[in-house]
Parts: C-alpha cells; sequence; structure tokens
C-alpha cells in the first residue's frame, strides 16, 4: 500500500472519531424554563427552584421566563412550537395540560404529539373549607346539610373551568349534592368573600387558605386527594373519608418540544430528576405547600392521559363552559 493511500484510509478510520468530537455537546448555550404564570406566584416559585438545581447537572444557567395568558396555555404553546430545541423546556399545570383541551374550541397545540413529557415536578394538594360560621365542623355534616338544602350552600372558586372549579363539580357528583358554583377572578378575591361570608365553602390550594385555617376563621373539612396535607395534620383526606374518587390534586409537570431528542431530553430528565431529589428543592417547596415529583417520563405520560379523561368526564357531566 502507497504511503498516499495508507494515509487516506488512515484518514477515513479516523472521521467517525472526529465527527463524534465535532457534534456540539448538549447543552451548548444556556436553557429557558417557561413558566406559564406571572412572576411571584406558586408556579414561578416551583420553577425557578427547579431552575436553580438543575443548572449545576447541566453545566449551563437555566432561565425563568414568565409567559402568562388564557390558564397557562400560552406559554406551554411557546414550548410546542419551538421545534426541536431542547433548550427551550416549560412547567406545564394541570390546566394546560388536561382541562382546556376540553374548555376550548380549539387548542393551538396537542399535548399528546407536540409536547414531549419530563417529569412530574410538583403536586399542590386542595382543601375543602368552610367559614367557621357556618358552624359545619366536618365533611358528614357538609354533605348533610347540602342535600338538606339543595342549591343554597355556595361554593367560591378562583376561576369557571380552572382546577378549583373543577374540584367542586366533581365533589358534587361523587356526593349526590347540589352546591352552588360562584366563581372569582383567582383564589385571592374569593377568599375574601369566604371571609366576609358571602360564600359558605370553598376547594383551594391549601396555601392560598392555610393562615385563614390556623387563625380558626376557616374549618378544614378535607384534603381532596389521597393523603393528609403536611401542612394541615389531622385533616383527612378524601380518600381517608370513603370518596376516593375526590381527588382534585393541582400540578406542574415539566415538558419538553416534542420534536427534541430524545438524548436531549434524557439529559434535561437526569437534571430534574435529581434537582427533585435535593433537600433544597422539598423544602422549597414544602414551604408553599408542595410536594417535590419524580419518576420516570413514562409514567408521566400515562398520569397526563389519565388526567385528561378525568377531567373531560367532570366538564361534559356538569356542561361546564368557558366564560
Amino acid at each position: 500500500m502507497s504511503i498516499t493511500r495508507r494515509g487516506a484510509v488512515a484518514g477515513l478510520a479516523a472521521l467517525p472519531a472526529f465527527n463524534a468530537w465535532a457534534q456540539p455537546a448538549f447543552p451548548s448555550k444556556p436553557l429557558t424554563l417557561v413558566v406559564p404564570f406571572p412572576a411571584g406566584g406558586p408556579a414561578d416559585i416551583f420553577g425557578r427552584n427547579l431552575a436553580q438545581a438543575m443548572s449545576p447537572h447541566l453545566g449551563q444557567p437555566v432561565l425563568v421566563e414568565n409567559k402568562s395568558g388564557a390558564a397557562g396555555v400560552t406559554g406551554v404553546d411557546f414550548v410546542a412550537k419551538a421545534g426541536s430545541d431542547a433548550h427551550v423546556m416549560g412547567l406545564m399545570s394541570a390546566s394546560a395540560g388536561a382541562i382546556m383541551q376540553s374548555l376550548m374550541p380549539k387548542m393551538p397545540y396537542d399535548p399528546a404529539k407536540d409536547l414531549a413529557p419530563i417529569v412530574l415536578v410538583v403536586r399542590v394538594q386542595e382543601v375543602l373549607a368552610v367559614n367557621a360560621k357556618t358552624g359545619i365542623t366536618d365533611l358528614k355534616g357538609l354533605i348533610a346539610y347540602a342535600k338538606a338544602n339543595p342549591g343554597k350552600l355556595t361554593c367560591a372558586s378562583a376561576g369557571t373551568g380552572g382546577i378549583t372549579h373543577l374540584a367542586l363539580e366533581l365533589f358534587k357528583r361523587e356526593t349526590g349534592t347540589d352546591i352552588l358554583h360562584v366563581p372569582y377572578r383567582g383564589a385571592a378575591p374569593a377568599v375574601n368573600d369566604l371571609l366576609a361570608g358571602t360564600v359558605q365553602m370553598t376547594i383551594l390550594d391549601v396555601p392560598a387558605v392555610l393562615s385563614h385555617i390556623r387563625s380558626g376563621a376557616l374549618t378544614a373539612l378535607a384534603i381532596t386527594s389521597d393523603t393528609s396535607a403536611p401542612l394541615l395534620p389531622g385533616v383527612p383526606s378524601m380518600k381517608e373519608l370513603g370518596f376516593p374518587k375526590v381527588n382534585s390534586d393541582n400540578w406542574y409537570a415539566l415538558v419538553s418540544p416534542g420534536a427534541a431528542s430524545p438524548d436531549h431530553r434524557k439529559r434535561i430528565y437526569d437534571a430534574a430528576s435529581a434537582a427533585l431529589k435535593s433537600k433544597e428543592v422539598i423544602e422549597a417547596y414544602a414551604k408553599v405547600g408542595g410536594i417535590a415529583g419524580g419518576g420516570t417520563s413514562a409514567e408521566l405520560a400515562t398520569f397526563l392521559q389519565a388526567e385528561a379523561v378525568k377531567w373531560a368526564a367532570v366538564i361534559k357531566a356538569a356542561n361546564v363552559k368557558l366564560e
């Protein structure tokens, strides 16, 4: 073999190694975590703590970008339309991932096709609470009152079609009660009217009413979840009270664009999983009523499908329409 030919063969043999070396590492630049709700709220707190804890595992900063609107749909749509760029991630809520597809005439994205599930980030339990002046002290008493006075008991929610509204519809279906839904534009005005006695009950995220329960202004009757809430020890869960189907955990999941490389998604998954196991993230979430998530991407995909089916049935049965 000539020296020229020998050199050519050696060059070809080295080519794969050169190409592998030439491929840009992932991540090759700072990543963006889209939080589809305003800065300062619970979702923003969950997102920023996750982003900070993921950065060391990725070797790049993870920057939070707030893109609010349409109950979280606007921000998640941005992620869905990011092509194959796994540098863009999203913190998807229950509303954007499992509820709005049954309420909006046309979704701007298909959650099952345009988004890739990474990992469940956090669950936020909800509590059924009443104004203490009602004199109702347990769930049995509430159900008995509602059945004896159909349509007279009023329940405040954070808005029509949101998870706090659908939690009520699910509760009504499973308990056979007739309770009047009173929607508000957010949890804060709903709590204000509950404290004033304008409405009698609510089902809201634990942190939204925790201080008022501790002060005695509100009475917590049940956690609408499979388990009790760490911040409200002694308050039974709906499962413990015999209503296992009344589960309205709010949640947030990490998603990537559907076209993102599986290898890149795995890199993100590993970083997020490590972050969610850290003491710092677990404690930061617990302070605002969040239970750090985890599990596999496949488990999250199954969970998202089940949530979509569950809430679609509730929406159809109650004939819920957006305002």
